[in-house]
């Protein structure tokens, strides 16, 4: 049976050893080749012929972005894992590098008090992505939430599955993981600046990746997007992305509705964990919540979207063929949850009119598809 055959191209020895030991400890992986250097990493592509390249960001001679975009002109479809470090400069990089068409992102090991931690870190973080973004190799199955929808088993639906978009929304929570940087790069600048409500978001990254991430997407868009911070009141036409390594929540008081961070215990082995915040809007909000699953592994969000629904509230999930891993939407979808399936262009519309429904007809007066064109706010 044929392996996943990887390509290491990372400037330290350290890191090349640390990571071709973890992949070497995979019965369905091995070490294609290793490259200490852009140049010399696309060179080894032509005579090794891997299935996937983990690529340092910062390197000399010719650096991670470099060789992404040379690498973009001849192998389209070759999947490129980042490998990034926590800082600013790491952060801003792998965001472009993501825009690039790298499929993914792991972070280096950095205090984390021993070798046999950092190589267990790698190979937690690692790992599971590879085999996710290289299904078809060496027999691996891929697991029922990552199969096309036609594929899957037929759960019943709920009538509430397809249930017409006729209760008022007050908020608009969306989760998204593995792809969600350049979904929610695609979904948030068709949103109109005049979007009457309030939108929380958990994206799975690390601290100051979210940061870089909410003021990129908040520089193309529309309404105004922003790091959360702790004790920050909901206004109508923000959008509010969970810290780094930090759970988010919503509750209300007597001053209105206001965004608690916490960093308990994590969820789904995630920290943001969507499912902390679909439980808390579904408790604040109610029914007049709109829920939005989009790309990624795992089913961090399945047990919120529970919740949603029996409050009363309204589910939308990406489809299979425009999710980059469709584990976190295949689980919505496959537990009947979600009132409607669509690829990931047809969902800002989709939110829009939902969120329409019972308002005065401001939010729908301009065409949709004028807002297509306009990336500035």
């Amino acid at each position: 049976m044929p392996k996943i055959r990887v390509l290491v191209v990372d400037d330290s020895v350290v890191i090349r050893r640390m990571v071709s030991d973890v992949l070497s400890g995979e019965p369905d992986m091995e070490v294609a080749g290793a490259a200490a250097d852009g140049r010399i990493a696309l060179q080894k592509i032509e005579q090794v012929n891997p299935d996937i390249i983990t690529l340092d960001v910062e390197m000399p001679v010719m650096d991670g972005l470099e060789t992404l975009k040379e690498l973009r002109k001849t192998r389209r479809r070759l999947p490129v894992i980042m490998f990034s470090t926590l800082t600013e400069r790491g952060a801003s990089a792998t965001m472009d590098a993501l825009a690039l068409g790298a499929v993914d992102y792991v972070t280096k090991p950095a205090n984390v008090g021993s070798a046999a931690a950092a190589l267990e870190k790698i190979r937690a973080e690692l790992i599971p992505k590879i085999r996710a973004h290289v299904p078809q190799v060496a027999g691996f199955a891929a697991p029922p939430a990552t199969m096309a929808l036609s594929q899957m088993p037929r759960a019943p639906f709920s009538q509430a599955a397809s249930r017409p978009a006729t209760s008022r929304v007050e908020v608009v929570a969306i989760g998204t993981s593995t792809g969600g940087p350049n979904a929610l790069g695609e979904l948030l600048p068709l949103l109109p600046e005049n979007f009457p409500v309030p939108i929380v978001i958990v994206q799975h990254m690390p601290p100051i990746f979210t940061k870089f991430l909410a003021d990129r997407l908040s520089s193309k868009s529309q309404i105004h997007v922003t790091e959360a911070e702790n004790r920050q009141e909901l206004l109508v036409g923000n959008a509010y992305i969970a810290p780094g390594d930090f759970h988010m929540a919503v509750e209300r008081n007597q001053d209105g509705v206001r965004i608690r961070t916490q960093q308990e215990h994590p969820e789904n082995s995630c920290r943001p964990a969507v499912d902390v915040l679909f439980r808390s809007v579904a408790e604040v909000y109610q029914g007049d919540t709109l829920a939005v699953i989009m790309t990624g592994m795992g089913q961090d969000g399945l047990r919120g979207c529970e919740r949603i629904r029996e409050a009363g509230g309204q589910i939308l999930a990406q489809d299979a063929a425009t999710s980059v891993v469709w584990g976190m939407p295949g689980f919505v979808v496959n537990a009947g949850l979600a009132d409607v399936v669509l690829p990931l262009r047809l969902l800002a519309g989709e939110i829009v009119r939902r969120v329409g429904v019972g308002r005065l007809p401001e939010i729908n007066s301009r065409p949709f598809h004028v807002l297509k064109g306009r990336g500035q706010r």
